[in-house]
Parts: structure tokens; sequence; C-alpha cells
């Protein structure tokens, strides 16, 4: 069945779908804005497309066509000039080569060169000792040392002393030739004869560069066009460069004529795009912004705009303040359980530490066998160690510090000198410790490292001192190092049974623990470990 013989509701219903499709279409925020802005243009675009292409066109095709002549023109002139030289060098530092030293002919090249040059021709002659045969008057520039003057580049620019050498050697490279080029000299053989008005000349060699303007001579400010030619037989390229010239009436028009357009476009589009975008972007920007973790946004309140990206973008937002704030709700919760649930786990541990020391120190209370009491007193040293360290780390838990070295060792003496063999009553322990921390991985077989040499030390000098120093190492802000000195760790027969016995075994994994060898003074009785810290 065809469209016409259609029956006339499902026409209509027809067309009023198309009318549907074709009001969403336009709808769409960018279909208005490019309709507007085409229609808007259209005009200027005619004008301006008719006013500035041949003109443009035309005076920069004149512009580009006069410099390539230009600066070929320089270049030849260049080229010639220093080869003309170049010819009456090498012919005079031949003869020399041949005959020998001979004034009248260096004389003879002096006049020549001078001839050229307007400024007097700097032109110096040496043998391979080093030793000036003749030349000019004046001081040779700076430059060129004494070793570089057989290198064979024939021509190279001296940026600092503002000259341009050129080498001749002889045919058998016994002697060379050096002529000197001021930038007024090049200058002047450079100058084009076009009229080019608001140019600029450079020599380029590599990354040296040589400026070839007269002195006071400025550009005037605006764009400008580059076209380079190579100085023959050499690596040095001639760059000109032409500023835009006087502003005329074609040029002037095809100048305005787009800023004209450009203000246009730029006022139509920013009516356009602030009144259907940017108003509204900013308000929802500002509303997103004052978001406080917890709220519901709403910016639809605050935002009128046709634009239904921006109309389901605060939707979205408002959808995701809802989820974010019942996410946060339960991660509060959770959060807050787990903090009661971590509390309860340190103090259950601590009353089972506490349990622990008080049984032990039940049975040796009833113990009578001074090695059992002893005994007993080492097993509590090492459980009150696991306790400092307990209560250290329970301490800086809320504020994610790690354990404190000097307060985890200031206890753990305490307590070492407190459970002490009453023949070690009086051994001293100094501490000397920078403020630092340490993980809990670290601060266990710490302590239970300075349990053995303490008590080490005290069994085998009851009545002498022990110093404990923890210093951060100066190359590195991770690493510090645990000293600990003690007359009692001097190297002795005792000393080496107790370690053969037991202590040797328990420090070699301690220090394995710490991933890092323990080194023992035997001379000064020290023992030091380098450990981790937390910067």
């Amino acid at each position: 069945m065809t469209g016409g013989s259609l029956p006339p509701a499902a026409r209509a219903g027809a067309a009023q779908t198309q009318a549907v499709q074709l009001r969403q279409l336009f709808a769409h925020t960018g279909i208005k804005m490019f309709l507007i802005l085409t229609l808007a243009l259209l005009p200027l675009g005619i004008i301006a497309l008719f006013a500035s292409f041949q003109a443009i066109r035309t005076a920069d095709l004149e512009k580009e066509a006069l410099l390539r002549v230009a600066v070929t023109q320089s270049a030849r002139k260049l080229s010639a000039d220093l080869q003309s030289d170049r010819t009456a060098l090498e012919l005079t530092v031949n003869t020399l080569a041949t005959i020998g030293m001979d004034a009248a002919l260096c004389a003879r090249l002096g006049i020549f060169l001078n001839s050229h040059d307007g400024d007097g021709g700097h032109f110096y002659i040496y043998d391979r000792a080093g030793k000036r045969l003749c030349g000019s008057e004046d001081a040779e520039p700076a430059g060129v040392p004494r070793q570089a003057r057989f290198d064979p580049t024939t021509a190279e620019l001296l940026p600092q002393s503002g000259y341009l050498v050129s080498r001749a050697p002889s045919r058998n490279g016994q002697l060379v030739a050096l002529t000197y080029y001021s930038l007024a000299h090049l200058e002047s053989v450079a100058d084009p004869t076009t009229a080019l008005q608001n140019r600029q000349l450079s020599l380029r060699q590599g990354a040296r560069q040589l400026m070839l303007n007269r002195t006071g001579h400025r550009m005037i400010s605006g764009t400008d066009t580059s076209l380079s030619a190579r100085i023959d037989q050499s690596n040095i390229v001639l760059t000109m460069t032409v500023r835009d010239p006087p502003a005329t009436v074609a040029r002037l028009l095809s100048l305005f004529l787009p800023l004209v357009m450009w203000f246009a476009a730029a006022a139509i589009g920013w009516f356009v795009v602030n009144r259907l975008l940017i108003r509204p972007l900013v308000i929802l920007r500002r509303t997103v912004a004052a978001y406080q973790p917890g709220e519901v946004l709403e910016p639809l309140q605050r935002v009128r705009t046709p634009a239904q990206e921006i109309v389901a973008l605060g939707e979205t937002f408002r959808a995701i303040s809802e989820e974010v704030a019942t996410h946060e709700a339960e991660m509060a919760e959770g959060l807050e359980t787990q903090r009661k649930l971590t509390r309860e786990v340190h103090h259950r541990v601590k009353n089972n530490l506490q349990i622990i020391a008080s049984l032990i120190n039940l049975h040796a209370r009833s113990a009578h066998d001074p090695e059992a009491i002893e005994a007993y007193a080492s097993i509590q040293r090492r459980v009150d160690a696991l306790s400092v360290v307990h209560r250290n780390h329970f301490a800086e838990l809320e504020e994610n510090h790690g354990v404190g070295v000097r307060p985890l060792i200031s206890e753990l003496t305490a307590s070492l000198r407190g459970t002490a063999p009453a023949a070690a009553r009086r051994f001293a322990i100094q501490i000397d410790s920078d403020t630092l921390h340490i993980s809990q991985d670290v601060a266990v077989p710490i302590a239970f490292l300075l349990t053995e040499l303490v008590e080490l030390a005290m069994m085998l000098d009851p009545q002498g001192m022990m110093r404990i120093s923890v210093q951060l190492q100066p190359d590195r802000d991770d690493r510090a190092l645990l000293n600990v000195k003690s007359t009692g760790l001097r190297a002795s027969s005792a000393m080496s049974a107790l370690l053969e016995e037991r202590y040797g075994r328990v420090l070699t994994g301690l220090s394995r623990q710490l991933r890092s060898p323990l080194e023992h003074d035997a001379q000064a009785g020290g023992y030091a470990i380098v450990i981790t810290v937390i910067p």
C-alpha cells in the first residue's frame, strides 16, 4: 500500500511522528547553536571572502618572490667575495710554502684584501709550529684557538668577537691563512640591490649565529617571513627576514574585516552560549562545589535552561549525591564498629599478656632452684618486652604514626631493670634516641634484641652500664642505626660460651627478621644494626 492510499488517520499519525522527531532534533543544543551561528555569520563571511582573499594572496606572493630573489642575490655576492679572497690567500700560502718567506708577496696580499674590505682586511699566515709568518698589523681577533687553525672547515662564524673567519691552507698542509671579516663588511657585501624595507640579515652555522644589521637598526613589530640560501663551499646559511610592509588600504581592509567578523561572531556566540550553556553550567558548578559529604544535591531548583543535557546532568548529580550519602552513612557505621572491635582485641591481648606475666611470677615465687628462678625471670622479661611493644603500638594506633622508638626503649629498659637479677640491680642504662617511629613488625624483634643484649650484659658485667642510641642516618630518612655498647659485651671466654650456648642463635634469628646484619665490635663491646623507620 503506497503513502497516498493510507487512511487519513494513519497519515495524520505519521505526520505527527515526523513533527515530534523534528522537534527533538532541533531541541538539541548543538543543532541550535550551529544554525544560529551559521545564519548570523553568513553575510560577514561573504563580504570578507571577496575583500581579503585576493589582497592577502597577492601581497604574500609578491613578498615571497621578492625575498627569494634578494636572498639568492645576497648569497651569491657574499660567496663571490669570499671565493675571490680565498683564491688570493691560496695563491699566497702555496707560493710561500714553496719559496719561503716573501715580505713583498705578503704586502701585495694585504693591499688586495684592503681593496675589498673597506674596514681593512685582517689576515694572518701561520706555519704548523704556530709561528706567524706575516699578516695585518692589528691584533688578531679572539675566537680561533691555536690548535684549531688547521681545521678543515673553510669558513667559521665567531659570534663572541663578531667576525667570520675564512681558512686557506697550503697544498702541502704546512701553512694556513686566516682572514677575518667584520660585520660591517659582511653586511655591505650581502646588502641586496632590491628595495626591501625593514629587512634583517643573519648568518647561521649550526648553533652559531651572526646578526648583520647595522648599529641602531630596529625592525618594526609584526609578522615576518624568512628565506635562506647556502654560501658556496661552506656550511654557512644566509637568512633574510622581512617584516610586513607598511599598511595599505587593501591590507587594512583585509585586516579589519576579519576583526569585525570575529567581534560579531564572538558577540553572537557569547550571547547564545552564555544564555543556553554557560550560566546554567556556572550555577551547576557552584552547587556542586558547595556540596558537603552527606548532603543531597538539588541543582535543578536553581538551574533554568532549555538544554536537556544540562537538566539530565543535574539529575545525575542528585542521584549520585543520594547514593554517596547512603554509602557514607554505612561506612561511618562500619568504621565505628571496626574501631570498637579493634579496641576490644587490644584490650583482650593486653589482659592475656598480663595474665601470662602474673602466672610466670607466681611460678617463680614457688620455685626454690636458683636456675629455675632465673629461667622464669628470663621468660618474664621477654613477655614484658612483647607487652611493652603492644602497649606502645596501641597508643600510636589512632594517629597511625607507628611505635615511638624513645618511649619503647625507655619502658623496655625500665621493665628489664625491674626484673634484673639481684647482682645487677645497679646496672645502669643510658638512652640517646632521635624522635623516630617504627612499625610493629620492626618493634617486636628490636624489643627482643634489646632484651637479649641487656640480659647478656647483666650476666657478664652486673655492675656495669649500657648505652643505647638510635640515630637517623644522614643519607636516608627511612633508615636509623641502633647502637648498643656495654663493657659486658666485650669479647671474653664467658661471652663466647653464652653466645654458643643460646644467645648467638637468638641474635642471629632476630637480625634476619630485621633484614640487616648485626655488627659486633668485640674490642669496644658494642652491637650495631640498621633498622627501618617510618619517614
